[in-house]
């Protein structure tokens, strides 16, 4: 493709994405890096957090299995409940989200997840009283946040051209408002964002028109440049992973 790395533009990004979060009054936690697993930066993968613990997660590459150690040492060492471990086979989470109180999302393509992990997920959320919507989609766009992401409450990034049309109404019935995201931006991780509440959201640098979709919608923008991260397949959603949610009844 012609396009070269760069490891000190690699780590400045990866600092400023940090500085990013913390101007954000977020705290930052990091996992135990391990030098055979290049990919562990995507944090988001190995792990899912609920109200009720941390999740475990399967990753598909055989070169990304082993993140799930560095994640299930971190969690205890730090005294977070593990709610569970998936058993069903592999399931990443990049693929899931928590959209509000008692309502998530998790996507499956039949290669970075498979429908059986997922029907596990469900299995678990749903004994807690959530509903649970799973959404199977071309594993041309890898993950589902890459097609569609939450900005604020109530309040979604969304490739409407990319997703099935079910899948669109089934968040306009929850109350779920779209910003629309055209496919040239998603292929350039434009979804690939974090809300941080109180009306503010990290959003890539390189996502110019949703950063200024999301202002006019009164939000707090964070834009932090992770180019040269993305080339890697991840943006500031794949990063992070949250390490509390409020158990809150709807």
């Amino acid at each position: 493709t012609g396009l070269a790395f760069d490891k000190h533009a690699t780590e400045a990004q990866h600092r400023e994405l940090i500085h990013a979060f913390e101007q954000a009054d977020v705290t930052v936690h990091a996992l135990r890096g391990d030098a055979t697993l290049p990919y562990q930066v995507f944090a988001r993968d190995s792990s899912v957090m609920t109200p009720w613990g941390a999740i475990i997660m399967q990753l598909q590459k055989p070169y990304r299995r082993g993140e799930y150690a560095a994640c299930l040492r971190f969690y205890l060492e730090a005294g977070i409940p593990i709610y569970d471990l998936v058993t069903a086979g592999n399931i990443e989470g990049g693929d899931f989200m928590v959209l509000k109180p008692g309502l998530a999302v998790c996507g499956y393509s039949g290669e970075r997840s498979i429908e059986p992990a997922v029907d596990q997920l469900r299995s678990w959320f749903e004994a807690e009283g959530w509903e649970f919507y799973s959404y199977a989609f071309d594993p041309h766009f890898l993950h589902l946040d890459v097609q569609m992401g939450m900005v604020a409450e109530d309040l979604a990034v969304v490739c409407v051209e990319a997703v099935e049309p079910d899948l669109v109404r089934w968040l306009e019935g929850h109350g779920i408002r779209i910003i629309d995201v055209p496919y040239g931006d998603v292929m350039q991780m434009g979804c690939n964002v974090v809300a941080l509440g109180d009306e503010r959201v990290l959003i890539p640098s390189t996502s110019r028109n949703l950063a200024a979709a999301c202002r006019a919608e009164g939000l707090t923008v964070y834009d932090p440049d992770v180019s040269m991260i993305a080339r890697g397949g991840g943006a500031i959603h794949c990063m992070c992973q949250a390490l509390s949610r409020l158990s809150v009844s709807r």
